[in-house]
């Protein structure tokens, strides 16, 4: 009714203000014209703020519209008023016309709250069974609860009880087999069935309160008695059986004992003191097997070996002194391993072969130095020690074992090697050994198996004073040496300075390519293999001494300078401090002998040039008189006569002297090379010299001599 109201009022004004809807308003106009006819006497009429308010209202249009207009407020009111009792007329003659509906609507209503209350006496009813349903659910669900706890309960004591029935019961087959059965897979199965019931019976306490323990235990307590008895006997047999002859111990090991190794758990936990003597008759039995083993391989192996040394094959010792006997059926051969390395480097780099066969080695007649039997014998060792240690660990569960088992083979290794060790002047097989040693020790470690540390040690620890002392032996026949009887009238390298070399080179090379292992011990090595460079140093002098002239001595160091770095350098071609140290000598040496060469050929000439060349010749201040031509034409003359013979000579003399070739031909180089420098400050001095140039004629020019030399030179 209001929104009816509201329209008709704003019908009705906006017929009164069609025709002024597009007038302009003027605010500011209208106002000047306003009268108060009524009211303009009353004094509490009041204009402040008048102005302000009308601003405010300038934008509602109706306001607007009455004000643009000019109407009065009084008779738009009345108009207003009119509008509305005529719009309550209206709306009244509306709801006259629809009072039928109304009285139809008013009738439905009331029939719908008949039938809405008929609802809600329904639904209550509904409501009153449903929680009558709700309170018979719980009770249902806690007895169901109740059930299901109950159940649960007895399937818990139902399989608490039908575990203990099947642990602590005896079962009629196992009884069959234990004591009838034979000792087999299925046994194995039944000792461990019966272990887990003798378990049960003693360790759970509330088994041992149970009446059915009183039952049970006497016959598990005869059950396991029999199982002891009955393995025992079995092990025992299969023990013994690995002291039959030519019996192949780590396949009856892998694949039979190893089968049965449950039974010796089994007496490890339900039979101690028979556990206990099989453990003993297993480290019996393989303490003799392997000592008889070992045994009978080292005896094998004594029959080839091959003597290298004795202890008279000492690098000052004199050849003659040893070999009109001890000598004399020994093969040349095997003399020159005592010093030199040679193909006995080989045994390093076949160190993972496997074992000598003694028998086929025989039967080929074939022989061997000592560390291949030494190599042979510890790689059967290691091989043998590996199986055991770990057949031990896997088949008792105790390494400890295996040191009882080894006592005995240790013990036959020991006393072998104490017999040959005392007897082994050979330092470098001695060397040979260590480097063996050490390689074994690598492989051990690789393998992860620690129980030959020990005893690896032990060896290494004996074969370094071994060879400490044969080195000394060979140091003190250097400082001992009689140069009377080592002396030869021969310039040519002398037999013990090639055995010195022989041997250094071989101590090199097996420190080179093998001595990171033991940095320490090789350090002392080197310490010591200068004690012995020192005294080779010495005797070498004094053999050199034993020569009349002074050109042999100096050749016959240079020969001997030049072997010994040959030899060293085919053990280490970066070359050491040994080397070094002769090479220094060698080029001093060289030298000297190079000046003993001219002044043997060209005396005059090198006299004249060293006393008189850088003299000015037109001067006497540098000697008594000044530089003539008289002086030096007898030189120049002697050196064009026959310094083409004289080359010559001094070529046919280094051919002779040195038996190193290239080494003669260097030699040769420095010494007409020097020449040529002679000869060329000869020259240089005659021009200076006052008619200096009538000598030019005798004078050989430079490059006739450069031509000569060539032509000895170009073949090397």
């Amino acid at each position: 009714m209001a929104d009816l109201v509201a329209n008709k009022v704003g019908n009705s004004f906006d017929d009164n203000t069609n025709d002024t809807g597009k007038n302009v308003f003027n605010l500011g106009a209208f106002v000047g014209d306003l009268t108060f006819e009524e009211d303009a006497g009353s004094d509490d009429i009041s204009l402040e703020g008048l102005e302000q308010e009308l601003e405010e209202c300038k934008n509602y249009d109706v306001v607007a519209n009455i004000l643009s207009k000019g109407t009065k407020l009084r008779e738009y009111t009345k108009g207003v008023e009119n509008n509305i009792r005529q719009v309550e007329l209206d709306s009244i003659q509306d709801y006259i016309k629809e009072s039928d509906n109304l009285v139809s609507l008013h009738d439905q209503i009331r029939d719908c709250d008949t039938i809405l209350s008929q609802m809600e006496t329904l639904l209550s009813g509904f409501q009153d069974e449903i929680g009558s349903i709700s309170s018979d659910i719980k009770i249902l669900q806690e007895k169901s609860m109740d059930m299901g706890l109950k159940l649960k309960n007895r399937k818990v004591a139902e399989s608490k009880l039908a575990k203990f029935v099947e642990d602590i019961i005896v079962p009629p087959r196992m009884v069959d087999i234990v004591v009838d059965g034979e000792v087999n897979d299925e046994y194995m199965r039944t000792l461990e069935m019966l272990s887990k019931k003798l378990k049960f019976v003693e360790v759970d306490p509330m088994v041992k309160t149970s009446k059915a323990l009183k039952d049970v235990q006497p016959e598990l307590e005869k059950l396991r008695q029999k199982a002891i008895s009955k393995v025992f006997d079995f092990i025992v047999q299969k023990l013994y059986a690995l002291r039959k002859p030519k019996t192949n111990i780590q396949i009856l090991q892998q694949s039979v004992l190893l089968k049965y190794k449950y039974i010796v758990s089994f007496l490890k936990e339900h039979g101690k003191d028979v556990y206990i003597e099989v453990r003993a008759a297993y480290i019996d039995t393989m303490n003799k097997v392997l000592s008889a083993h070992f045994r009978a391989y080292i005896q094998a192996l004594e029959k080839l070996q091959l003597d290298i040394a004795t202890s008279n094959d000492l690098i000052g010792v004199e050849t003659r002194s040893t070999s009109l006997f001890s000598r004399g059926r020994e093969p040349l051969k095997n003399r020159s391993a005592v010093f030199a390395l040679g193909d006995r480097i080989n045994i390093l780099k076949e160190i993972d072969q496997p074992a000598l066969i003694p028998h086929i080695a025989e039967a080929s007649s074939l022989k061997y130095p000592y560390e291949v039997l030494f190599r042979s014998l510890h790689k059967l060792l290691i091989d043998t020690a590996t199986s055991e240690y770990l057949f031990c660990d896997d088949f008792f569960g105790e390494e400890s074992i295996f040191y009882d088992i080894c006592a005995g083979p240790f013990t036959v290794i020991d006393e072998h090697f104490n017999s040959i060790l005392p007897n082994c002047y050979d330092a470098i097989g001695l060397m040979l050994m260590i480097r063996i040693i050490h390689h074994h020790q690598l492989i051990m470690s690789r393998r992860r198996i620690p129980c030959l540390d020990s005893y690896l040690d032990k060896v290494n620890i004996s074969l370094w004073p071994r060879f400490k002392m044969v080195f000394d032996l060979h140091l003190s026949s250097l400082r001992n040496a009689n140069v009377k009887t080592l002396w030869e009238d021969d310039i040519h390298p002398h037999y013990v300075m090639r055995r010195y070399a022989e041997f250094t080179a071989s101590l090199i090379h097996l420190n080179v390519e093998y001595g990171d292992g033991q940095p320490l011990l090789f350090l002392q090595l080197e310490l010591n293999m200068e004690r012995l460079r020192m005294a080779i140093d010495d005797l070498l002098l004094k053999l050199a001494k034993t020569f009349t002239k002074s050109k042999s001595q100096i050749v016959f160091l240079i020969n001997n300078y030049d072997m010994t770095i040959a030899v060293l350098k085919e053990a280490s071609p970066e070359g050491g401090k040994i080397q070094l140290h002769f090479e220094d000598l060698l080029k001093t040496n060289t030298s000297l002998f190079v000046e003993e060469l001219l002044l043997e050929h060209f005396s005059d000439l090198i006299k004249f040039v060293k006393t008189r060349g850088s003299e000015d010749p037109s001067s006497s201040s540098g000697s008594d008189k000044p530089i003539t031509i008289a002086e030096v034409e007898p030189i120049v003359k002697d050196f064009a006569s026959r310094w083409k013979a004289a080359i010559e000579l001094m070529h046919k003399d280094v051919i002779t002297s040195f038996s190193n070739f290239l080494c003669g031909m260097e030699i040769l180089r420095a010494a007409l090379t020097q020449l040529l420098l002679y000869y060329t400050r000869l020259s240089d001095c005659i021009k200076r010299i006052v008619s200096g140039s009538t000598l030019n004629k005798d004078l050989v020019s430079i490059s006739s001599i450069m031509y000569e030399i060539r032509k000895y030179l170009r073949t090397f």
